[in-house]
């Protein structure tokens, strides 16, 4: 057993440190939004430049190696922690980040980047969160307090370089998800051309190519995935990314289940409330765990006549980056609250509609290709599983 000592996070970082030193304001800093910090990878991207001058109220500062870890949701459930790697020496950003800076004497920065982005500490941290609605946020007391068993520095980075290996490992996979995702746009593209840049094909509103749009409800559930045996209610990211995700479900223990709400092979899922960036995802259901429940923020698209339009086609268009934000643009919503597309305004959307002979041969090949994602989502999860168990064992003292 390695040997550790139990402490608290804040006994060895520092969480949202202040400003000390004084800057001039033509000085350049780095300016990272919450779009700029990678889930999957871990890492902020894409930072511009910006005088010091203009950032220097109103935002979050930090400095090149800090640990940045979004607070609010859906951010933090969905992964927005990692390193701050930047171009200069200090960085301004969202004021939904805590900053965490570790003393470099007690803890490896990269060692607390994985302990932060570890299951249970998320899964704790969205128990926790205060407010409500879309404005829930992680309390700073709660980071603070996290406790761990902390390893002597030497074995934190070698435990940080084994978790490093495996992540990378987990990106691979991921980037090889994403590649078959922009062969399924490739493919669209050539078949269909830009079908918004012309009279190409005729327009046909929802209205005429639904004959419902359907939703559930959202009882009280447990934090937790549900069991084989047991009911689930979808959460918001099993369709985000665009692709379902029947992993992502909260457990039903409150009220018996609605079967009417069951999600079923072959559903187009619509999320119809969300983040401004994240709403009007639109995802086709293939293989799915049976006692999953539809929640009143996921539309379930119900085709009238697939003779006129098919799931995959209508999928693609939805998705298809033009469009999605022409839907996302009918969201509504009071000031402070998530933007909210209602049933009557998705049902004015235009879909241009090409021969049903040529959306089947896109189906078709859209077939092939979820095929091969398939077994990539399979091998992805079982390296999760593993990266999961890698995790727990490294933050409590047997790795």
């Amino acid at each position: 057993m390695l040997r550790t000592r139990a402490v608290r996070l804040e006994d060895i970082a520092s969480v949202n440190p202040r400003l000390s030193q004084k800057i001039d304001p033509s000085t350049l800093v780095s300016f990272v939004g919450m779009a700029d910090l990678s889930a999957d990878r871990a890492v902020t991207e894409a930072a511009d430049a910006r005088p010091y001058g203009d950032v220097a109220k109103g935002y979050t500062a930090f400095q090149d190696g800090d640990l940045l870890v979004a607070k609010i949701t859906p951010c933090f459930e969905n992964g927005k922690i990692g390193q701050a790697r930047l171009s200069h020496r200090l960085g301004f950003g969202s004021t939904e980040f805590h900053v965490v800076r570790p003393h470099p004497e007690l803890a490896d920065a990269r060692f607390l980047m994985h302990f932060l982005r570890s299951p249970r500490f998320r899964a704790e941290g969205e128990m926790r969160m205060t407010g409500s609605g879309g404005q829930r946020r992680v309390p700073v007391d709660y980071i603070n307090q996290a406790p761990l068993h902390l390893p002597p520095l030497d074995e934190q980075r070698r435990i940080a370089a084994i978790l490093d290996k495996a992540d990378e490992l987990l990106t691979k996979r991921r980037q090889a998800l994403a590649q078959l995702e922009v062969l399924t746009q490739s493919i669209f593209h050539s078949m269909f051309g830009d079908p918004y840049a012309s009279e190409r094909w005729p327009d046909f509103a929802l209205d005429d190519l639904l004959s419902a749009i359907e939703s559930g409800q959202s009882p009280v559930c447990e934090d937790r995935p549900a069991e084989a045996d047991e009911w689930g209610v979808l959460k918001l990211s099993a369709v985000t990314k665009l692709t379902f995700d029947d992993t992502q479900n909260k457990a039903l223990t409150s009220v018996a289940p609605n079967k009417q709400h069951e999600v079923r092979q072959g559903d187009l899922l619509f999320s119809r409330k969300n983040t401004r960036a994240l709403v009007a995802a639109v995802a086709l259901v293939g293989e799915v765990r049976p006692r999953l429940l539809l929640s009143d923020l996921i539309f379930r698209l119900c085709i009238r006549n697939h003779g006129v339009i098919t799931p995959q086609y209508l999928h693609a268009v939805m998705a298809e980056p033009t469009k999605r934000a022409q839907i996302q643009n009918l969201a509504g919503g009071s000031s402070g609250s998530m933007p909210n597309i209602s049933k009557a305004k998705l049902l004015t959307v235009k879909i241009p509609t090409p021969p049903i002979e040529l959306q089947q041969e896109f189906g078709r090949r859209v077939s092939a290709i979820e095929r091969l994602k398939g077994r990539q989502r399979h091998q992805l999860a079982e390296l999760e599983v593993l990266f999961a168990s890698l995790q727990n064992r490294s933050f409590s003292g047997e790795l």
